[in-house]
């Protein structure tokens, strides 16, 4: 059985190359990612504090934190922006299409690409230039826009030897030409180009780099053999095999220098699958055995569905069929798990990127209206005081002049009459300014919410316009083929459009949806209770609850428990808010056992083997939410339970207070408890926890049944 693996996967370039380009590849994650948040926290809004944004996205990129990437790369981009440092904006667009690369999003990759290499170009710095062109060509080499490719990598070499540089980037450059004319069967131009690679990175001490390049050239030497077997001895086929077998073993080496955990595992395939086709099958297994070993302690069905092949393969040659195909199945079972993982990864990615640019509009519309508040309010109390010493003022005059001026009774009364007209006229001018106060405040109002709109529809109308811009550029391609006749291109290109305005229409469709929903959210309840099935209410905002956890957390899972009192029936609430109410306990309830599942798995991860990895996901602890509804004579109590650490007990008393919170800064308000106390309170009922520190908590409700 012949078995094919993949180049290098596609977001471990990125990665890789924005380390070992700075020299940055030894040094331990947690301890630089902790440093470089500690960083962070002291530094000023200048060119500095974006560089440090941009590093700790590379960082989290590294260690395959996607999400937390792409939200440190926004902040660099929108630092730059704010300081108007045009290299810090182009280094920034750098950074983001690596992150973009990494998650497999290569059209808005290669527009931020693109525009730093535009920044580069006009602030001359020829290196940079070179730099974004070979990223450009890896994006094409990925999504095997091959001659694109070729012409990027060749662009950026051009320059490279213009500015006598040897770097990362440049040998990266000839080992993925040399892929293309691998994969295009020009072995001779292959070897030739990765050769060249191989020398700049043994030179320049580039550990990755020339491990990429064993990889390469043991793939082009077991690519030449599969070409031209018919033609070759069974020995020197065993000899060209022995020798690709040595550029896999040396990659291996140079993997495990680097601390790539995925080229290792890939390496590990390699060596086993070349093992196999010399039918020495020991050593085989020793290797398939080391990359399952691997993959198993990173957990990756990429590694773990290619390791179960190569056991297939073995077990196959060895007549061992009834194992070869259990491993097959394994095969296939972690194949389509690689395939929903990616499908969600994106889809999170999409999300992710929505929430980050909602969630800076959001964040800047509170904080306005909190200054305008706060503004309102000094002015209030200015007034206030100023009346009142006004007020004192005059009172104090006018007793003044009746104890000193007896006589002058006429004179003094006149005078109590003038400070009164001037106090009203006070008045009157404080009641003016209070209501131009309050019509300020709609009208601040009005533009938050104005603002709020233009940044949720800003997301689906970047993708139309980005859609919109490809097919121009595919239309004036598509121009071309017909010029050269070229009819299979024509339909290709138009098959691309076709997909293409699919994509513009779905985004122009999400952006209706969006206007539409926000003036849904925008129209105030009614205020008006009618009768409503608390079950039927509670079930409902359970499951929405426990799936909006689940889009934020694909890792996620918990157990649900429901005990519903059938005999309640309908009582008089007001609906959308006692809703509300649940939403946000549920929502808490959910946060606990996720923080508590997080905090047992770090504890658990004080020390690696192959039993602790095993066990790693199966600690004893599941979280649990429990909702129980019960008729207790003239009051209906719903509990909301969970298993999560509990509150502590210094801090209980305080959680129904406005704007007091437990959560990491930006994660909470400290507004919900408050306004859902306040919610049952308007409803007549009562609301009551019961916590056991490390054990959980118990939220209560009751309702009056009127």
């Amino acid at each position: 059985m012949k078995i094919f693996f993949c180049k290098i996967s596609l977001p471990l370039f990125l990665i890789v190359f924005m380390y070992e380009a700075n020299g940055q590849m030894n040094a331990p994650d947690s301890i630089k990612i902790d440093s470089l948040k500690k960083v962070l926290q002291i530094q000023k809004e200048d060119t500095n504090k974006v560089n440090t944004l941009n590093a700790l996205s590379a960082e989290l990129s590294y260690n395959s934190d996607h999400l937390k990437a792409l939200e440190f790369a926004n902040k660099a981009l929108g630092l730059a922006k704010k300081i108007k440092s045009k290299r810090s904006l182009a280094q920034s667009y750098q950074v983001l299409a690596m992150c973009f690369t990494n998650n497999e999003n290569i059209p808005e990759s290669l527009r931020y690409l693109y525009s730093a290499l535009k920044l580069f170009e006009e602030l001359g710095d020829k290196n940079r230039s070179a730099d974004c062109l070979s990223t450009i060509g890896f994006n094409y080499y990925a999504s095997e826009g091959y001659n694109q490719g070729l012409n990027a990598f060749f662009d950026a070499l051009k320059i490279y030897n213009q500015i006598g540089v040897d770097n990362f980037y440049r040998a990266i450059c000839y080992i993925y030409i040399a892929n293309i004319y691998r994969i295009q069967a020009n072995y001779d131009e292959a070897l030739k180009y990765d050769s060249l690679g191989l020398k700049i990175s043994l030179v320049k001490g580039l550990k990755h780099a020339a491990a990429n390049a064993y990889i390469t050239m043991g793939d082009i030497l077991s690519s030449k053999i599969n070409s031209s077997q018919l033609n070759k001895t069974k020995n020197e086929q065993k000899s060209s095999l022995r020798e690709a077998l040595k550029n896999y073993l040396n990659a291996l080496n140079d993997f495990k220098d680097s601390r790539d955990i995925g080229g290792i595992t890939e390496s590990y395939q390699h060596v086993s699958e070349i093992y196999i086709r010399l039918h020495q099958f020991k050593e085989a297994q020793i290797y398939a055995d080391s990359s399952f070993f691997v993959a198993n302690q990173i957990h990756t069905n990429d590694g773990l569905g290619k390791s179960n092949l190569l056991q297939a393969s073995i077990d196959s040659a060895e007549s061992n069929f009834g194992r070869a195909y259990e491993h097959y199945k394994l095969y296939i079972l972690h194949r389509d798990s690689l395939i929903n993982e990616e499908t969600t990864r994106k889809s999170l990615l999409t999300k992710f990127q929505y929430e980050a640019e909602k969630k800076e509009a959001v964040d800047k519309a509170e904080q306005d209206r909190k200054d305008a508040e706060q503004k309102r309010y000094r002015n209030q109390q200015y007034f206030i005081i100023a009346g009142l010493g006004i007020l004192v003022l005059a009172i104090l005059t006018v007793a003044l002049i009746q104890f000193r001026n007896n006589k002058q009774k006429q004179k003094a009364n006149l005078v109590i009459i003038q400070q009164k007209q001037k106090v009203e006229t006070t008045l009157e001018e404080l009641k003016s300014t209070q209501a131009q106060l309050i019509q300020s405040e709609k009208m601040a109002s009005l533009g938050e919410l104005t603002a709020g709109i233009a940044h949720e529809i800003q997301n689906p109308l970047n993708f139309v316009n980005n859609f919109s811009e490809v097919n121009k550029e595919l239309l004036l391609e598509m121009k071309d083929e017909i010029d050269k006749g070229n009819i299979n291109e024509v339909k290709s290109i138009a098959d691309d459009l076709i997909s293409n305005q699919e994509k513009i229409n779905h985004h122009g469709q999400r952006a209706d949806a969006i206007v539409k929903g926000m003036m849904q959210h925008s129209q105030q309840s009614k205020g008006l209770k009618e009768p409503a099935n608390i079950n039927a209410l509670a079930d409902e905002y359970l499951r929405l609850s426990y799936h909006g956890m689940r889009a934020k957390d694909k890792d996620f899972n918990a157990i649900i428990k429901t005990d519903f009192d059938e005999n309640i029936g309908k009582i008089n609430i007001i609906p959308q808010d006692i809703g509300r109410v649940l939403l946000n306990l549920y929502n808490n309830a959910f946060y606990a056992c996720a923080e508590r599942s997080r905090s047992s798995v770090n504890e658990k991860k004080g020390s690696i083997n192959q039993e602790g990895f095993q066990n790693l996901l199966g600690f004893n602890y599941e979280p649990t939410v429990t909702v129980q509804t019960k008729k207790l004579n003239d009051k209906i109590e719903i509990k909301v339970s969970d298993n999560g650490n509990g509150i502590a007990k210094n801090i209980v008393d305080k959680i129904f207070q406005p704007f007091f919170t437990t959560k990491p800064t930006g994660q909470g308000t400290g507004l919900g408890l408050s306004l859902s106390y306040d919610i049952i309170k308007a409803h007549g009922g009562e609301l009551k926890v019961e916590t056991k520190e490390g054990e959980g908590s118990e939220f209560i409700i009751q309702l009056p049944v009127i």
